[in-house]
């Protein structure tokens, strides 16, 4: 679950106040509104990329306003995916779990696991150099699922994509989410997406959060 009670933020000229909305556990909520909104903005705060001026943040019931990212629990892809572009994709997927020290027979294992679930196992020993835009999708996914997160932040990821990629990596998200029962939310500029994918859809509009549609699918 994820959980804001009243937050606040400033950034500049730019802010945000009293904003509240909660996703249920394994619920995948959609988040959209106009450029310079602050959808970004508010979800870098559930992540703890950005600092909040009031108000709380809890995952799992855990007040986490004040707690490093690493110790929230959330697997996150930003928009501009941010793999390494020297390393490979068994090392992009194995980062997460060194830097929370597993063994490497538990990393090696997870990894596999992951690689088999997003279907790119054969893509282990490639960089992102060489892939499409759908792989590098589902390499900065399974990164961001390694560790088997609670939850999980999506920073429009699926804007660069052209429509038959987008429609597959659409349903590679949901099916993994519903298989993983991980908890989602999604920043997104499309209507279509949020309707496809998620279970509630909310928009930032004048700085309020309000509940658009229920999805339809």
């Amino acid at each position: 679950m994820i959980e804001l009670d009243t937050i606040s933020i400033r950034a500049g000229t730019f802010r945000l106040e009293g904003i509240s909305l909660e996703v249920p556990r394994g619920g995948y909520t959609a988040l959209m509104g106009r450029t310079g909104s602050g959808k970004t903005t508010l979800l870098e705060a559930v992540c703890g990329l950005r600092s909040v001026t009031s108000g709380t943040i809890r995952i799992a019931g855990q007040d986490v306003t004040q707690a490093r990212p690493s110790q929230r629990g959330i697997g996150y892809v930003p928009q501009d995916l941010a793999l390494f572009p020297t390393m490979t994709v068994a090392r992009q997927l194995a980062l997460p779990l060194s830097i929370r020290r597993l063994d490497r027979q538990s990393i090696m294992r997870r990894v596999d696991d992951v690689a088999s679930l997003l279907g790119i196992g054969h893509l282990l020993a490639r960089r992102p150099g060489g892939l499409s835009g759908g792989e590098l999708q589902r390499v900065a996914l399974g990164r961001a699922l390694s560790f088997a997160p609670q939850v999980l932040c999506l920073d429009e990821p699926l804007s660069a994509l052209d429509d038959e990629t987008r429609e597959e990596i659409c349903g590679v998200i949901k099916r993994v989410q519903e298989e993983v029962g991980v908890t989602v939310l999604h920043v997104t500029h499309s209507l279509k997406d949020a309707q496809l994918l998620a279970d509630a859809t909310l928009m930032i509009r004048d700085g309020t959060i309000v509940e658009l549609q229920e999805a339809t699918s």
